[in-house]
């Protein structure tokens, strides 16, 4: 696969966590040059207090080796807040691919001070698809990121 077919992947979780009533918020772990984690927002879905999109995909990656996680990258349709961002240090993944981060910025420059590289793609698709969800579902926005 190559780096915009796993951005569409991503973007292909973030619609169906749409679909399925959530915030529409997709990442997946690649290794190895192919997708071994992949998740959504579920915070809806699951009455979750942390199945942010990241956390959702570690999750299903299940248990890597720590040398696999160093040489992993995420991608992610939003900038990681400070949760995903902390399980992104935690693990030592050193690479984040972004979809878009005008929406909504986590501590990027934190990520960045640690030694991880950034990919901000700004696909509009990505900022198309937070800004419709965040207009048509402000509250349950604003809940999600702890306002």
């Amino acid at each position: 696969m190559t780096p915009d077919a796993f951005l569409d992947a991503a973007m292909d979780e973030a619609r169906t966590g749409l679909a399925e009533g959530g915030i529409p918020i997709g990442s997946v772990l690649v290794l190895d040059g192919r997708v071994v984690g992949r998740g959504h927002n579920r915070r809806v879905q699951r009455g979750s207090a942390v199945l942010h999109a990241e956390m959702d995909c570690l999750e299903n990656a299940g248990r890597l080796a720590a040398a696999d996680y160093r040489r992993a990258t995420l991608y992610t349709t939003l900038s990681p807040c400070d949760m995903c961002s902390g399980a992104t240090l935690l693990y030592g993944i050193p690479r984040v691919v972004i979809g878009e981060n005008r929406t909504f910025r986590g501590p990027e420059a934190l990520l960045r001070s640690r030694g991880v590289e950034l990919v901000i793609a700004d696909d509009s698709r990505c900022v198309e698809l937070m800004r419709a969800f965040i207009a048509a579902h402000p509250a349950l926005w604003n809940e999600d990121i702890g306002v």
